[in-house]
């Protein structure tokens, strides 16, 4: 059953006639806009006390007309007396609070960063141990711990008596096969001469054919024994090489420069031959090149992923752990510590701390961006 009559419908159409649209046209003048505002006012006033007449009579015709009129006012959130009394630049203070709320969202998020960390020890990669080449006993030390050489330096004099006999006895070759050459060639001159008379006897027929062959087998003699000693000396001048080469090994020189780390030798021991030293690993003294350090550390295993060579970094040593230097992946370990999970890495330094030694502990942290295997 229909409860409204044509009186309810044609108030209700006039009501709504009455209603504020929201305006989509360019702004008018000030002057306007004031006037449109007043106007507003008055029709909500206008508005307001028609509902005041008939809520008594029709309290379900008052309250749709209030829900239009909410529905038409309070869309935008302002409310019809803010609106007449509120300035003309608001509207652009908003704007601009939603376009610097635009500009906030479009800011890119900040990205995240991982750190991988680790600790390890500095490493000296080129350590050579020194060994004696022959044996012989130790007569002289020329250096001590700590002392830094260059190559070519004497570390270590021996002394060996066979060694320096066997020198003596090769240089009594080498005069005796000179000498023996020096006789060489006047036996072959002797022959020389003796077969140019043959030949001219043999042309007067003055000897038989028989002498001559003679004389001529005499002189190939001659000439062959000749070269013998050549030889012989050729022979002897490389005895005496060998064996000064063996004196001279008596001499320990130091193959690389770098600075002395470890010294076992002690005047008046013993040692053995090189072959044999090592064996026994009874070395003299060790070398370590210190200009190139790089440390070796263990990470987890976990972090295998994101790391590549390239990837730079930062290390502290425990010992100077006020002063941090840069450090670079050079390469990672092909296997992994089956008992510590971790990897290992070997890390060249970029202008590391005065007092940087071998075999000191180093903590290392590499930061990149979380996914970036890149270098």
């Amino acid at each position: 059953m229909n409860m409204i009559s044509d009186h309810d419908r044609k108030l209700a159409a006039t009501l709504k006639s009455l209603s504020l649209e929201p305006s989509l046209r360019t702004p008018k003048s000030p002057r306007r806009r004031v006037r449109r505002l007043l106007l507003s006012g008055w029709l909500l006033a206008l508005g307001a006390g028609a509902i005041f007449i008939v809520a008594p009579a029709w309290p379900d015709v008052a309250d749709r007309f209030k829900t239009a009129l909410s529905q038409q006012w309070w869309t935008d959130g302002i409310s019809p007396a803010k609106r007449a009394v509120e300035p003309s630049g608001s509207r652009t203070d908003q704007v601009a609070a939603v376009d610097n709320a635009a500009a906030t969202l479009r800011k890119p998020p900040p990205v995240e960063t991982r750190e991988v960390t680790g600790s390890g020890y500095v490493l000296a990669p080129h350590v050579v141990s020194v060994f004696a080449k022959y044996e012989g006993r130790i007569t002289a030390i020329e250096v001590e711990v700590g002392q830094r050489v260059q190559a070519g330096q004497i570390l270590v004099t021996l002394d060996d008596a066979a060694t320096r006999f066997a020198l003596e006895q090769a240089q009594v070759d080498r005069v005796t096969a000179d000498l023996l050459l020096e006789a060489r060639k006047i036996e072959l001159e002797q022959a020389n001469s003796t077969f140019r008379r043959s030949e001219a006897l043999a042309a007067r027929q003055s000897i038989s054919r028989q002498d001559l062959e003679n004389a001529s087998t005499a002189r190939n003699s001659a000439a062959n024994a000749l070269a013998q000693a050549r030889q012989n000396v050729v022979k002897a001048d490389l005895g005496v090489r060998i064996a000064q080469e063996r004196v001279d090994g008596l001499v320990v020189k130091a193959p690389i420069a770098g600075t002395i780390t470890t010294l076992a030798a002690h005047v008046g021991d013993m040692v053995l031959a090189r072959l044999d030293s090592v064996l026994e690993n009874q070395k003299l003294l060790s070398i370590t090149d210190t200009t190139t350090l790089v440390i070796d550390a263990d990470v987890a295993e976990t972090n295998i992923g994101s790391l590549s060579p390239g990837l730079t970094g930062e290390a502290v040593l425990d010992g100077i752990s006020d002063r941090p230097f840069a450090i670079e992946v050079l390469r990672i370990a092909p296997v992994a510590s089956l008992e510590k999970g971790t990897v290992t890495l070997r890390l060249s330094l970029r202008d590391p701390p005065d007092g940087i030694r071998p075999n000191m502990a180093a903590r290392i942290r590499i930061a990149q961006r979380a996914g970036d295997t890149s270098r």
